[in-house]
């Protein structure tokens, strides 16, 4: 047996299909209400920064947004086709999110 098929077969860690199908609705369930209720609070901060209006209905409008926001992201999750691109589409808009609150110095990161 070459070396070659010896590394697939080590890589390929095969599952059951009912383990393999559970484990995609886990990960995509962790993914939505952690990565959807992080990609909401990364939004209600930067619209509370960037919107043009006083700061308190600015805040108020953001998080009110921030509900639509979250049930899209939990939309989004489920609707896609793997496990992987649901986690992608949350944490790609997330990091560009929070680079750009860096950017702006509105984002603290201080756990004091």
């Amino acid at each position: 047996m070459s070396a070659s098929v010896q590394t697939e077969k080590l890589l390929r860690w095969p599952l059951p299909e009912a383990l393999h199908y559970r484990l995609g609705v886990a990960s995509r369930s962790v993914a939505a209400i952690v990565g959807g209720y992080l990609l909401a609070a990364l939004s209600t901060m930067l619209l509370s920064v960037c919107l043009p209006m006083a700061r308190v209905e600015a805040v108020m409008t953001a998080t009110l947004a921030s509900f639509a926001i979250y049930t899209c992201a939990v939309l989004w999750v489920f609707a896609t086709s793997s496990a992987l691109r649901a986690w992608l589409g949350l944490l790609i808009p997330g990091a560009v999110m929070a680079a750009i609150l860096q950017w702006m110095d509105a984002l603290s990161w201080s756990l004091a």
